[in-house]
């Protein structure tokens, strides 16, 4: 059997995988990009109907790589302000575009909307050759080269190249072939997500209110819908998912409040499982991990993708330095210079995520107390509340060239 000569191979055809091949474009590289589910049979996993909350600087990535523009034409719907509550006590914290000078603190759009809009930039710009639908079987790294053995609708491919980047998910199969080791940790708890009709809607706002089960997250859509992230115990899934609709929104109401008025005509009720997944050491022999495959986070305050296509961002630019001096891009040093570059953002988000779920789920009198102070002294303290927005927004540290509005190549 020939092998089939690439520079890179990326193995996931998700939102990270397939903005990654696009960010790769101009860079000259040979991709292959493979993914076990047709990009044709409506049924990928990636591109379903949740929503996604783009922070500010996913925005400016996903217009340095090409797919903005597709995206914001299928409709994005902006927010303008946030409130954050703590349900049952009296910290509430309000956050306003205008404050930080920007027209919004995020997009909200479905993920089918951003994955069909980079699957039709790939094929627009030939930025990889697509296998699909398959599976990888073995990935066998040497010395010099990667060989990823594929199989595509029965039939046998070994693919040869320089760098295989991982890019499958929290499930991701290969971690393990390459000698990249996962730990988890169980939250406990279920995202429900569907999306409900507001009475009294509020445009451009979002809400994230946290509850003994855990945070509830409203996001504003198009019309007078918004989109509900339920976070709820793992035990209790089942009860909700079946239940009906009136009494899912009287359940859903309480929890909420009256924020919005009556809600109403909730959509089908879909669960996520929350996960806490982590990587050591994101980079094996001529092999690197990213995005959910690397570290699968919690969605509160809705950082999962927006860290992921970080990755993307720093990656993609890494890559292109390199390119300047050595055509072996798959490399130790070039592996690591990303891994360091990394470090620090995937540390401080995942750090950051988890101890609100750890501090807003403890009911001991004093930690309710601090943390409702908190809350509220942050609208009296702007420039801590603009230390955490920046985070938020993914404007802080060092920012990589394609969120600084730069093309990879000089």
């Amino acid at each position: 059997m020939a092998d089939t000569q690439y520079d890179i191979v990326i193995v996931g055809g998700g939102l990270i995988g397939a903005s990654l091949a696009c960010a790769l474009k101009s860079t000259g590289l040979a991709i292959a990009l493979v993914e076990a589910v047709s990009f044709r049979s409506g049924t990928q996993p990636s591109y379903d109907e949740k929503m996604l909350s783009l922070a500010p600087a996913s925005c400016r990535i996903l217009d340095g790589i090409g797919a903005w523009r597709a995206i914001k034409s299928h409709g994005v719907t902006p927010i303008e302000h946030i409130y954050v509550s703590d349900r049952g006590n009296w910290g509430k914290t309000r956050l306003s575009a205008s404050e930080f000078g920007i027209p919004a603190l995020g997009y909200v759009v479905s993920a089918r909307v951003v994955g069909l809009s980079l699957v039709r930039r790939i094929a627009d710009t030939h930025a990889a050759e697509l296998y699909c639908p398959a599976k990888v079987t073995a990935v066998e790294t040497d010395t010099d080269g990667v060989s990823v053995s594929v199989d595509t609708e029965g039939s046998a491919v070994r693919i040869r190249c320089r760098l295989v980047i991982l890019a499958d998910g929290g499930t991701s199969t290969t971690r393990g072939m390459v000698g990249i080791e996962a730990s988890a940790k169980d939250y406990g708890q279920t995202a429900i997500l569907c999306t409900v009709t507001s009475a009294s809607p509020r445009p451009g706002t979002a809400f994230e209110r946290f509850t003994s089960t855990g945070p509830l997250a409203m996001l504003p859509t198009t019309g007078d819908r918004y989109a509900v992230v339920w976070t709820a115990k793992t035990d209790d899934v089942e009860r909700i998912l079946c239940c009906s609709a009136e009494e899912f929104l009287e359940r859903l109401q309480v929890r909420f409040g009256d924020w919005l008025g009556q809600l109403t005509s909730p959509s089908r009720r879909r669960p996520y499982a929350l996960k806490l997944i982590q990587v050591k050491h994101p980079v094996g022999r001529r092999a690197l991990v990213i995005g959910n495959a690397a570290h699968t986070i919690h969605p509160v305050a809705a950082q999962g993708f927006n860290l992921g296509l970080r990755d993307v961002a720093v990656l993609a630019e890494v890559l292109a330095t390199h390119l300047k001096h050595d055509r072996d891009i798959g490399r130790k040093e070039v592996l690591n210079n990303y891994r360091d570059r990394r470090r620090h953002d995937i540390r401080n988000t995942t750090r950051f995520t988890d101890a609100l779920i750890r501090i807003f789920a403890n009911e001991r009198p004093h930690m309710v107390v601090g943390r409702n102070i908190v809350l509220n002294a942050l609208n009296h303290l702007p420039d801590a509340k603009s230390a955490l927005m920046k985070r938020a927004m993914g404007l802080n540290g060092n920012l990589p060239r394609l969120i600084r509005g730069l093309s990879l190549i000089d």
